[in-house]
């Protein structure tokens, strides 16, 4: 069989059988079309030519040059996932894929705000006009439900629920959860959209019921965001590397910090294994550290 249409038969399994999410979708696509580049490059065209060399020889070409361990880790991962659905559906004999490892994380502790940063960023934008208003109304529900970017620009107004007190999100892996806001993001949230959204929205049809909307009142974009937080940390004059994700890390940090279960933070992040949430007790031990060593007169 050739590589292309293994690709295509394995990439319509992930969406039609497994519901996996579109964003997800892309990037088990990115991974096999960086493999597919290499492969070709060795004039192997169809998945019964593929042996574990192959795969070795790539990944020691992505180590040497200097590719994140995550990087890699994520490419194996795909490969797996991908050579394990090729053996199951009787295509291939031997998974080339079955004695290679996972990489040996490093592992950083991600960026997390202080809270006279949160302040500062979150009373950055300028809610006099009805776009600092749709600002201030994002970061003030990222900050205070930890979602996802890939999340928070898909909510709809039909998702909103503040007279209880939440909102449903659709997460990793097409799940869809319950998240608890609270109640200064509330305010803010009525106020967006009393205030805000109605003067940017010209057309409902063309803002698609979604909740943030862009200066034209069609759906903000993932790559808008981004934008947007980058000017807002600048203004802000804070230093640190951030990413929308930063205020996810900071909502996980700060509530363990202020003695939130370890348990009870992995369901508000939507993780489904508690190891991936633990990373955030490592930041809160170095925080204690820090404390410590600015506090104790023989540090």
């Amino acid at each position: 069989m050739k590589l292309a249409v293994a690709i295509e038969d394995f990439l319509n399994t992930l969406r039609v059988e497994e519901g996996l999410a579109d964003n997800s979708i892309i990037s088990y696509k990115q991974e096999l079309q960086r493999m597919t580049l290499y492969l070709e490059r060795q004039k192997i065209e169809s998945i019964q030519q593929i042996h574990q060399d192959s795969i070795l020889e790539h990944l020691k070409w992505m180590h040497e040059e200097n590719l994140a361990t995550s990087t890699r880790s994520h490419y194996v991962s795909t490969l797996r996932h991908f050579f394990r659905y090729l053996k199951l559906d009787g295509e291939i004999t031997d998974n080339p894929m079955e004695k290679i490892s996972l990489p040996k994380k490093t592992q950083h502790l991600p960026s997390v705000l202080t809270l006279e940063e949160v302040d500062r960023l979150l009373s950055t934008p300028d809610i006099a006009k009805p776009l600092g208003l749709r600002d201030r109304t994002l970061l003030e529900t990222l900050y205070s439900t930890g979602m996802r970017v890939s999340e928070i620009i898909h909510i709809q107004l039909t998702d909103i629920h503040l007279d209880m007190g939440f909102i449903q999100t659709i997460g990793k892996g097409n799940k869809e959860r319950i998240v608890p806001i609270g109640e200064v993001a509330e305010e803010w949230l009525q106020r967006y959209l009393q205030e805000g959204r109605p003067k940017l929205v010209k057309d409902e049809e063309a803002a698609q019921n979604y909740l943030f909307v862009n200066n034209h009142g069609t759906p903000l974009s993932r790559q808008g965001v981004w934008k947007n937080l980058k000017k807002l940390v600048m203004m802000a004059n804070i230093s640190k590397d951030i990413s929308p994700h930063t205020l996810r890390h900071s909502f996980a940090t700060h509530l363990l910090e202020n003695g939130a279960d370890l348990r009870v933070v992995q369901e508000l992040l939507g993780h489904s294994d508690i190891s991936t949430t633990q990373i955030y007790t490592h930041i809160h031990a170095q925080h204690m550290k820090d404390i410590y060593t600015k506090a104790h007169p023989r540090a």
